[in-house]
């Protein structure tokens, strides 16, 4: 009976993917009833779990702090495929969504999945252990990236509104590349352990103590499968979008709603990934994730966008509002102050989730 069930969950696993891909090239660039919508959006939800399932077997295949990055950067990969093509659809109304969902993806990742995953292993393990020289430096890329990035156009002058000019742009691209690389070869070559999982003694867990491994064909048919998910999960998130869309006007809210539900749907994997890591105690697994999300969806999204904007018509803007500079600055304060003793307490868990709780009210509300 149990292994009868094991079989099942397995082989879910492989077909939901396959479905969602088929569903997504039935349904791509057609308006969906509300029926379909309901369709899609569970099939888009059974997407996530599995996309979850492969990338733990990856993670499992190549260990830490490699396996982390595997599925930030996926995600991400395609998450910038999605804005790219949301901004050519979209016109001058899109100007600002790319600034919208790369913000939105760092106040999830930063506050949201690091407050929600310290609060579940303080909970669960008493305190939240870490390794601070790992993390401050991720954390140190991240700021650096969002304020190149996201608080500089607003006060450049070259270009009238928060806009970069075409060299500022081109600057900010290759600096976002620089850093994202320097940052990747950090993490996996010269200073892997600093990126590992530790005991509450502080000593590096360097392997999986429980399983074996998967073998390789497993690793690969799963990396593969993972692919197929996200794709999957993006592309039925575009479906969907417009209803999002429509929804969001009809309820009168600020247009960077839609950017926030969109990276709420693409990060919904990660954060899936990163609490089930918290409950294990392994808690730099957790901010591996979160941190590595934050600055790949920045690091690859504006070299991206940089590129399309010799395409794009109409403005790109990326610079924040006062209030949102104001909320980053707060996140990076508090995110260093957390950092900092590698430890944490589920007080540092509810101060970050207040945090995302702020921003979301204040996108609903401005």
């Amino acid at each position: 009976m149990i292994n009868g069930l094991r079989s099942l969950a397995v082989r879910w696993t492989f077909v939901v993917p396959v479905l969602a891909v088929v569903l997504l090239a039935l349904t791509w660039g057609r308006s969906l009833p509300g029926a379909l919508v309901a369709l899609v959006t569970l099939v888009l939800a059974g997407s996530v779990l599995a996309a979850v399932h492969h990338a733990e077997v990856v993670a499992h295949r190549v260990g830490e702090p490699f396996g982390s990055l595997v599925l930030a950067v996926a995600v991400t990969i395609i998450e910038v495929a999605l804005i790219v093509t949301l901004m050519v659809d979209g016109g001058d109304k899109s100007s600002s969504l790319a600034r919208d969902t790369v913000f939105a993806a760092v106040m999830i990742t930063c506050n949201g999945i690091v407050g929600l995953c310290l609060l579940v292993a303080s909970l669960r393990h008493r305190t939240a252990v870490f390794n601070p020289e790992g993390t401050g430096a991720a954390l140190a890329t991240v700021a650096t990236l969002a304020t190149l990035s996201l608080v500089l156009p607003t006060f450049t002058t070259s270009k009238p509104g928060p806009e970069f000019s075409t060299v500022q742009l081109t600057f900010a691209a290759i600096s976002s590349l620089v850093l994202y690389g320097l940052f990747v070869t950090t993490q996996t070559v010269r200073h892997r352990d600093y990126f590992l999982p530790i005991t509450r003694q502080g000593d590096v867990i360097a392997g999986n103590e429980h399983a074996d491994p998967p073998t390789r064909r497993a690793a690969g048919i799963s990396l593969g499968l993972l692919g197929v998910a996200l794709v999957g999960v993006v592309g039925l998130a575009k479906g969907v979008s417009p209803t999002i869309e429509s929804g969001v006007q009809a309820a009168g809210l600020h247009q960077a709603v839609v950017g926030v539900v969109i990276a709420l749907l693409v990060l919904l994997p990660e954060t899936i990934a990163a609490l089930r890591a918290a409950r294990r105690d392994r808690v730099q697994t957790s901010l591996n994730l979160a941190l590595g999300s934050a600055m790949a969806s920045i690091g690859l999204t504006i070299p991206a966008v940089a590129l399309a904007s010799v395409w794009l018509s109409g403005p790109l803007v990326l610079g924040l509002s006062s209030t949102h500079m104001l909320l980053l600055a707060l996140t990076v304060v508090v995110s260093s102050l957390t950092v900092v003793p590698g430890r944490a307490t589920p007080l540092q868990g509810g101060v970050h989730l207040v945090l995302f709780a702020a921003y979301l009210e204040l996108a609903i509300n401005p």
